[in-house]
């Protein structure tokens, strides 16, 4: 298997590069972003590209891939509603646009958010915008599904980019392996999000959209 990752130095995009790293069936990962990961391996390959918005231009290294793991968010904290509307629909709408013409077979796992708002027209202004992403990504002819997490708990040493993600998980960690055991349908790690990515691009999925609780399902049919 081909694995395309977009945001492989953010949190989830960690921890599937990690798992797409330790996976034997995956045989080539290329790593799409704005800056490295730093890390070494055969079978991983990087792109860097400083302005994502011209990945058109790099269209033939992105050629021939069976799933891309899309990874890449930003916090809505702070930035008006046009500029997150810009680095979260208009962005990735214009990458996923182009992968579903140079592959419209492959599987293309978006990582979106619990709490994201289908019908477009809520209150809250990243949870509407996610809603309208996911509804155009699931209208393209790939087969297209959305992942939902809630809590997401980092294993392996790996950090949230954002910083005040960072103070969080620094004040909860004691309460993390805690609130993982006792919330299983609410609490993954980051290396649970990435097997399920996996696990959708070996298997498919019946739904397109995915909470919490039908990401650890899915987990669990694997084993």
């Amino acid at each position: 298997m081909r694995v395309l990752i977009f945001g492989a130095t953010g949190m989830v995009g960690q921890g599937v590069l990690r798992e797409c790293l330790l996976a034997e069936d995956v045989e080539h990962v290329l790593a799409v972003g704005r800056t490295a990961t730093g890390l070494h391996q055969s079978k991983l390959r990087e792109l860097v590209i400083a302005d994502l918005h011209n990945v058109a231009a790099y269209e033939s290294q992105l050629r021939g891939f069976d799933s891309c793991f899309y990874c890449l968010g930003v916090s809505s904290a702070g930035i008006t509603e046009a500029a997150y509307t810009a680095l979260t629909y208009e962005l990735t709408f214009a990458i996923a646009s182009r992968l579903a013409l140079l592959k419209p077979t492959m599987t293309f796992v978006y990582v979106s958010g619990q709490g994201t708002d289908s019908s477009e027209r809520g209150r809250i202004m990243w949870a509407r915008i996610k809603g309208r992403l996911e509804n155009a990504l699931l209208r393209m002819p790939f087969h297209a599904c959305m992942f939902r997490p809630g809590l997401i708990v980092p294993l392996h040493g790996i950090r949230s980019k954002t910083r005040a993600y960072r103070i969080l998980y620094t004040a909860m960690k004691p309460l993390l392996p805690l609130l993982h055991r006792a919330f299983p349908n609410h609490v993954l790690t980051t290396e649970e999000v990435g097997q399920a990515m996996l696990t959708a691009a070996r298997n498919g999925t019946t739904k397109t959209i995915l909470e919490t609780k039908d990401l650890r399902a899915l987990l669990s049919s694997a084993n």
